[in-house]
């Protein structure tokens, strides 16, 4: 039910388990999702609607009062979901719905513990909007060019090394709790928690992944140690549970503009390239300081020193750096490369190249990415370009390209498919 079970007393799990019973049966297999939720004296009070009907909702345009139907549903189902009374049926009216009534044996308590175990049963039956969360995307190069066993081999390669960056962050005293959802070649992954300084770990997180996965390349032998590709961005999702036989899903899937974004950016990367978005958030500290990716990389970068001392292939780690293509050393504000990134649907968006350097203790370095000379001499493949638009600017966006030359990314499949056969 929820993290703190031990302190919740025993009628109120009696509560919890009704509440879950109930839920399930008008949940239906997924047939209905419920939005929002009110105590009341004899119960709880909520608002079920059928899967689709927030779909419609949304795309009503009657007299122009429905303009703003998807700002209302996004509203709705982001953070908390319980409504005072007066709420829950000012909801209802505007949705044109009837409230549910679900019967209790006692009234729920106003303990931290009961009603966070309420909510976490609403977001599981129902369908939530994240405004501001980052989210990194594993891709596993050429994934479909490996034997049935080898794809095995490198999902639980890459699967270990998430693992491996959680442990090594846990003993650092930096905890991620993260969540991950399979793409087939890949993962999804991003931190339950929300908020700047959870943003920054995952960031952190990436790296170690990236550090480790190259560590078991460089010590494995054929196709067992994928080579990957990976992206880190920040936007909004929708986050669901999925039904599996009669109860929704324990783990929970995201979509949205985020998950959007980062597939179309690493389909163009090179292998072993890492993609960092071009989004705007807040730095972790009092101030909160909205910043554009460049300063963002710039923190991760400083707050890096909190991983001297994490062990790397059996040798401890002395110091970590990471750096946008373009920009100096660390620290320097030089502006860092920016790329247009366009799909093969003609969709362009704006992104940056990663690069990291790690010293370990003895004096070895390890450099992982891809640095601007292998970001050279490509050759154009239609659709599928990352171009150079020169140095960013630390203000707002542009939204046009500077500069004659461009780079164009290494994006189109079949000819590596060509040369592993010619081999």
């Amino acid at each position: 039910m929820t993290r703190n079970d031990s302190a919740v007393s025993i009628v109120q799990r009696g509560n919890l388990k009704a509440l879950e019973g109930a839920l399930r049966k008008q949940w239906r297999l997924g047939q209905n999702i419920v939005l929002c939720w009110s105590a009341d004296s004899r119960g709880v009070l909520v608002i079920m609607v059928p899967h689709y009907f927030l779909g419609n909702y949304c795309a009503r345009r009657e007299g122009g009062e429905g303009a703003d139907n998807e700002a209302f549903v996004r509203q709705l189902v982001s953070g908390e979901r319980r409504k005072t009374r007066e709420e829950l049926f000012a909801v209802a009216e505007r949705l044109d719905v009837a409230p549910g009534f679900i019967k209790l044996d006692a009234p729920l308590s106003e303990e931290p513990a009961v009603l966070a175990g309420v909510e976490q049963l609403i977001k599981r039956y129902g369908i939530s909007f994240v405004a501001d969360r980052s989210v990194l995307l594993f891709d596993i190069a050429e994934f479909s060019l490996f034997t049935p066993f080898e794809q095995a081999s490198q999902l639980n390669s890459l699967s270990y090394s998430l693992n491996s960056a959680y442990n090594k962050l846990q003993a650092s005293g930096i905890v991620v709790n993260f969540a991950r959802t399979t793409t087939g070649d890949g993962y999804y992954v991003w931190n339950r928690d929300l908020g700047p300084a959870a943003n920054r770990d995952l960031f952190c997180f990436m790296l170690l992944v990236i550090a480790d996965n190259a560590v078991a390349r460089a010590a494995s032998s054929g196709h067992t140690v994928p080579v990957i590709r990976s992206a880190f961005h920040n936007g909004s999702h929708y986050e669901l549970y999925q039904a599996e036989g009669v109860n929704p899903t324990v783990l929970s899937y995201i979509v949205g503009d985020v998950t959007i974004e980062l597939a179309r950016m690493v389909d163009l990367a090179r292998p072993s390239q890492i993609f960092v978005g071009n989004f705007q958030t807040r730095l972790p500290g009092p101030l909160g300081e909205l910043v554009y990716s460049p300063a963002f990389v710039r923190e991760v970068d400083a707050s890096l020193k909190r991983l001297c001392g994490v062990q790397l292939a059996g040798q401890v780690i002395e110091s970590m750096h990471c750096r946008l293509t373009g920009s100096a050393d660390p620290g320097d504000r030089r502006a860092a490369q920016r790329f247009l990134i366009t799909d093969k649907h003609g969709l362009s968006r704006h992104a940056y190249n990663l690069e990291l350097s790690i010293t370990l203790q003895g004096g070895r370095t390890l450099r992982l990415g891809l640095d601007r000379e292998f970001l050279t001499g490509a050759v154009t493949t239609g659709k599928h370009a990352m171009c150079d638009t020169g140095p960013d600017s630390e203000g707002s966006p542009r939204d046009s390209m500077r500069g004659d030359q461009v780079l164009v990314m290494l994006s189109d499949r079949r000819r590596a498919r060509i040369s592993r056969a010619e081999e």
